[in-house]
């Protein structure tokens, strides 16, 4: 590495190390793109581009928008397969994923992936530069400058992705948070005489408030409900996509209620009941770890103060002495 470093420097000057880098990059960069731009037609996709045309051609008074439409599906199919994964499974968990975060958009996929390579990018471009300034002002290493472009890159493209995962661990919180009051105001308006439907749009709109993630779920279980989709499937939909165990529960107990023709109040009641007890206890054993937590801040804030105050007097008196004694 340095014969190749003292190279690029008697070649290039100074920051021959980083032109190399840069020319480096700049090569992967034109051998990749045309692998993810290039796209065989699909057969599926010309057959109904030629239906929309012969759709367009019979309409005329919706012409230059029919016209225009296609066109627009084209532009986007070309970074399709750049945009999202060909691997079903991994399109999946992803879109899972950005589900329980609560991106529930069609194209929310192709946002993320579009976000990770832009920040991705855009950081990398930002750390080209602070090399460039670096190096300019002083003698720096080629570790340092490989270091400074590839971290900011790095930090960009993962950047996305935590803030993704963060945001589902605090709506998943949000969710068991506000589940047991909804489950109480569910029993209330079963028991008052409204159907399941008409409960879960009631306790959707009362939850806005204070949870809104939870009215959401339960916003989207009304209007699929509404549409006409099969109660079991939606209740498994909505399991899914909170991804909390409690609400999992919640929905097995639903199903099985619905299969075995058993009463619906009774198990609401007993469930709510559970997800009561459920609260105290998390929050009991929430304050029962407190003290364990505060043992390390305790020790790290209380006893060097107090070793200072018992002992630096000692330590001064003793100081004080023997240089009383070396004069």
């Amino acid at each position: 590495m340095d014969s190749i470093n003292q190279f690029l420097i008697d070649m290039f000057g100074p920051l021959g190390p980083l032109y190399a880098v840069g020319g480096l990059g700049l090569v992967l960069v034109v051998a990749t793109l045309p692998m993810f731009l290039k796209k065989q037609v699909d057969p599926l996709d010309k057959l109904s581009r030629e239906k929309h045309e012969e759709a367009a051609k019979s309409d005329k008074q919706g012409l230059r928008s029919k016209k225009n439409a296609p066109d627009k599906m084209q532009k986007l199919e070309k970074y399709k397969s750049f945009l999202e994964p060909n691997d079903e499974e991994e399109y999946s968990a992803i879109q899972l994923k950005l589900l329980q975060a609560g991106y529930p958009g069609k194209n929310a996929v192709r946002s993320f992936h579009f976000a990770q390579f832009a920040l991705g990018l855009g950081m990398l471009v930002l750390g080209v530069g602070y090399a460039v300034l670096n190096s300019a002002t002083g003698e720096t290493t080629t570790q340092s400058l490989i270091l400074s472009v590839l971290i900011p890159g790095a930090v960009g493209y993962m950047a996305p992705k935590y803030w993704v995962t963060r945001r589902a661990e605090t709506r998943k919180e949000e969710i068991t948070n506000g589940f047991p009051d909804a489950l109480d105001m569910m029993l209330v308006c079963v028991e008052a005489g409204q159907s399941l439907d008409q409960s879960i749009m009631r306790v959707g709109k009362e939850l806005r408030a204070g949870f809104p993630s939870l009215a959401d779920e339960f916003e989207i279980v009304a209007w699929e409900l509404k549409a006409g989709k099969d109660r079991i499937q939606v209740l498994r939909d909505m399991g899914e996509r909170a991804g909390v165990p409690d609400v999992a529960s919640f929905v097995t107990v639903l199903i099985q209620s619905a299969t075995f023709g058993t009463s619906i109040a009774e198990a609401l009641r007993v469930y709510a009941g559970e997800m009561r007890d459920k609260r105290v206890m998390r929050a009991e054993e929430k304050a029962n770890t407190l003290p364990t937590k505060m043992t390390l801040a305790t020790m790290m804030l209380t006893v060097p103060p107090l070793l200072i105050i018992l002992i630096g007097p000692s330590v001064y008196a003793v100081g004080e002495t023997l240089s009383s004694i070396s004069f």
